[in-house]
């Protein structure tokens, strides 16, 4: 009894030491004198750890590792890339355009050789270099406005002219004010990012509460636009829309994107269902909605839709990768590969065919669509994606009927992408208030970068007008 448990143990001792990596020349030997038996569970048990090892999702972790730290699973590895990045070979390089202004000239020469200290003979050889760069004392320019009080004979009042180089009772200038929203809700740096920039390189003293309840004033003054960037989003031939995560004084929101190729219209609110594209889609939309498979975006009243077949095909890969599909599962994401990149390459051949042989394709995709549907596919995640099929029958291959349709979601993807990174800097606002500002200033920050207009001089001429004349003028084409 005794010699079995002594084998045991050390049976055990050398497997604990092998599924570590060390196992020496000598426990191999004393594992072979333990007679056949002990090999083969040696054997099997190494065969069992490696299959395991290769498909666990997640690394090897040591056992005193905390739970939370433990990822869910690990992202296969990137591709590499197919070409070499920067352009082809060949090609002019892009260089900085040379300053039309020389505002300073300045000489250098040698007394001695730097090599060996020695004299230097003197040449009449030289060369220019041209170097742009900020002063180190940039000093802001204080106006000091002497403003007339009149007295109007028939209104019977005193009257007094505006000075449109600031808002009301604010003593930062517009172009401040501007550059410094732009910093934040254009750029996505954090509060205390853009205070330090004022303070410490711009030279002008501003304080964290200043500048947000000027943001506030902004956002009232240009609170128009940001209707208007609304109301061409629904006159728009194809919007997409996305929502992503979003923390409002640490509570959870969603933040709302719709965006065209003419603006792009942000929206931050606690819910994440119906009542929001209620608040949005005010009536009904006579463009083509291109979004991924949320069903809120079912109760859209729109004249054609567009589902992401990107998020499809991430939704096979998942699958295979995490779910262990059953044997069925192959056929049914080849048939269903097959379908959508034969659609993809029928998109891109549009130009070239004829009418006549493109509806001919077009219509056999079709068949091809409703024929994979109507199977009855003896497998739990194909009969998952064939529910959605069936609820988005018309809506999986409207981009073959349109030009102007994509057959996903990026374009909504790369908008919301901003809004991602300004989060991940900011974590979100403190008060609804914030949130509303942030909505506001980010789409019309975001509008202008989309139609090539510079943020500073198109909001610090709009501010003067409007101060002036008491009317915002409309968002720039």
């Amino acid at each position: 009894m005794q010699s079995i448990r002594r084998r045991t143990l050390e049976l055990n001792a050398i497997l604990d030491v092998a599924q570590r990596g060390q196992l020496t020349e000598e426990q191999a030997r004393q594992l072979h004198a333990l007679g056949p038996e002990a090999v083969t569970l040696f054997a099997m048990t190494m065969t069992r750890r490696l299959a395991e090892l290769q498909s666990s999702p997640s690394p090897a972790v040591a056992p005193s590792t905390p739970s939370a730290m433990i990822p869910l699973y690990q992202k296969p590895p990137t591709s590499r890339r197919r070409k070499r990045p920067g352009a082809k070979k060949g090609h002019d390089g892009s260089r900085r355009k040379t300053p039309p202004v020389i505002d300073a000239h300045v000489e250098h020469r040698l007394e001695v050789c730097p090599c060996c200290g020695g004299p230097v003979q003197r040449c009449k050889r030289t060369r220019t270099r041209i170097v742009e760069d900020i002063p180190q004392e940039i000093t802001p320019v204080v106006t000091e406005h002497t403003i007339h009080r009149d007295y109007c004979p028939h209104c019977q009042k005193q009257v007094e002219p505006k000075v449109p180089d600031a808002l009301p009772g604010n003593q930062i200038g517009n172009r401040t004010l501007t550059l410094s929203a732009w910093l934040h809700y254009g750029l996505g740096q954090t509060l205390d990012h853009v205070v330090d920039v004022f303070n410490h390189h711009l030279q002008m003293k501003v304080t964290p509460g200043g500048l947000q309840q000027s943001w506030y004033q902004l956002q009232e003054i240009l609170f128009p636009w940001y209707e208007q960037i609304q109301q061409e989003a629904l006159d728009a031939s194809v919007l997409h829309a996305d929502e992503t995560g979003w923390r409002v004084n640490g509570k959870g929101h969603w933040l709302w994107c719709f965006s065209s190729a003419r603006g792009t219209y942000y929206l931050i609110d606690r819910r994440r269902g119906r009542p929001v594209l209620a608040k949005f889609f005010r009536r009904a939309f006579r463009g083509t909605l291109v979004s991924d498979f949320w069903g809120a975006y079912n109760a859209v009243v729109c004249s054609r839709r567009q589902v992401c077949l990107a998020h499809l095909l991430r939704d096979l890969k998942y699958v295979e990768q995490y779910q262990h599909p059953s044997p069925k599962w192959p056929c049914f994401a080849k048939k269903l590969r097959r379908l959508i990149r034969d659609g993809l390459r029928l998109k891109k051949q549009q130009p070239e065919l004829a009418e006549g042989p493109y509806v001919a394709r077009r219509n056999r995709l079709h068949t091809r669509l409703d024929a994979l549907i109507a199977t009855d596919w003896k497998d739990r995640q194909a009969a998952r994606l064939l529910k959605r099929f069936r609820r988005h029958r018309d809506h999986l291959l409207t981009f073959l009927d349109d030009p102007a349709v994509p057959a996903d979601n990026n374009h909504g993807e790369r908008a919301i992408r901003p809004a991602v990174i300004i989060r991940k800097n900011t974590y979100g606002n403190r008060s609804q208030r914030g949130a509303d500002t942030q909505a506001v200033l980010m789409s019309i920050y975001r509008t202008l970068k989309q139609r090539s207009h510079d943020p500073l001089t198109t909001i610090t001429n709009a501010l003067s007008e409007c101060i002036s004349t008491g009317e915002l003028p409309p968002l720039p084409p």
